[in-house]
């Protein structure tokens, strides 16, 4: 009988936890095709805009239109080759961007200092825009990849700098108490408390700075460059290829929302722990 009656419980523990896990995947789908109703009725509308006229072909082609020269491009094998190149840019300004940003984060965030030190002067330079430097960055490094990645690079640090600083000063001062009377060591302090602490706020400048690394990509593709989807988009505008222009630029567009939404799957899993507000 007891057998039977633990049998009895297992079964229905498992009936509850595949009842839960169709619940969530259809609760994931059901987000997946909310997403796409705005972006589906937007082409729609576009689409039908075109069809009959209401915008200009030249100045708005209409989404098959753009399908068509992606499919061109995608053939011609042009379009690859662009994409590879812009992807090892952004991908190697980022590191070195984002890395040194959350290095230096760390180190000015625990070191009061050092804050005291260098905090005033890259905070000048945060606000100097991309424009403003290309001048130097062609005159220091030349029209080579050297000056491209270092662009990118400026872009993604300053997110990442700034966010992982706010997320070690924004540590709850009454969770050191806490540490303090379960005599954690310094080290033990950082690894367990400080520094899942921030997390969010270094998750968030990892977003941030990632959403950088391809503004700064377009910034750099634009001087001088011969390859890569800013060299696309800048050449078919020459040549008043419009649909090309509008290639390039959803590429951009769903690139970034692929890096986006791969930081925000990592933040899920490694955020488990919160209870925010969802809405």
């Amino acid at each position: 009988m007891e057998n039977r009656g633990a049998l009895a419980l297992e079964k229905v523990k498992t009936e509850r936890k595949t009842k839960i896990n169709k619940l969530k995947e259809s609760s994931h789908i059901s987000k997946i095709v909310k997403g796409f109703i705005f972006p589906i009725f937007l082409l729609v509308v576009w689409e039908l805009a075109g069809m009959y006229g209401l915008v200009s072909p030249i100045l708005l082609p209409r989404p098959s239109t753009i399908f068509v020269s992606f499919i061109d491009l995608l053939l011609t094998g042009n379009l690859l080759g662009h994409l590879e190149i812009s992807l090892w840019r952004a991908l190697g300004g980022f590191l070195i961007g984002g890395g040194l940003g959350l290095l230096l984060g760390l180190f000015v965030g625990f070191n009061k200092n050092t804050e005291q030190t260098l905090d005033p002067t890259l905070q000048m330079i945060r606000t100097i825009p991309h424009l403003a430097v290309i001048p130097l960055f062609i005159l220091w490094f030349g029209f080579g990849e050297t000056s491209k990645i270092l662009l990118i690079a400026k872009g993604a640090f300053f997110p990442l700098y700034v966010n992982t600083f706010l997320g070690i000063r924004g540590v709850d001062s009454k969770l050191y108490a806490v540490a303090k009377v379960l005599q954690f060591s310094k080290w033990k302090q950082i690894t367990h408390l400080i520094l899942p602490a921030a997390l969010p706020n270094i998750l968030l400048g990892i977003r941030l700075s990632l959403g950088a690394a391809w503004l700064g990509l377009v910034a750099a593709e634009l001087m001088g460059s011969s390859e890569g989807i800013g060299y696309l988009i800048m050449d078919a505008r020459q040549f008043s290829q419009t649909s090309i222009v509008f290639v390039g630029i959803i590429i951009f567009a769903v690139f970034g929302k692929f890096s986006d939404s791969l930081v925000r799957y990592f933040e899920r899993k490694l955020l488990k722990w919160q209870d925010n507000f969802q809405g």
